[in-house]
């Protein structure tokens, strides 16, 4: 996945409004202060609080939020 540098330069946590980069996959924008990735999917930014992967999840390979109460 290769996203614009301009878009990838304005868009921002919805959640802090810090700045992400792109994960080292491609797959996912990485907020270094949240420790989130809001994860890409069909070449669109899902940039939703809820969508949000922890880091360290997402480094274990998983791709998907855990809706609230499912299991």
């Amino acid at each position: 996945m290769a996203i614009d540098k301009e878009l990838l330069d304005i868009l921002v946590s919805p959640k802090t409004k810090a700045p992400v980069t792109l994960t080292e996959d491609g797959e996912g924008l990485y907020c270094e202060q949240e420790k989130m990735v809001y994860p890409i999917r069909d070449d669109i930014p899902i940039m939703l609080v809820e969508e949000a992967i922890p880091f360290d999840e997402w480094q274990r390979g998983k791709r998907q939020a855990i809706k609230p109460g499912k299991v």
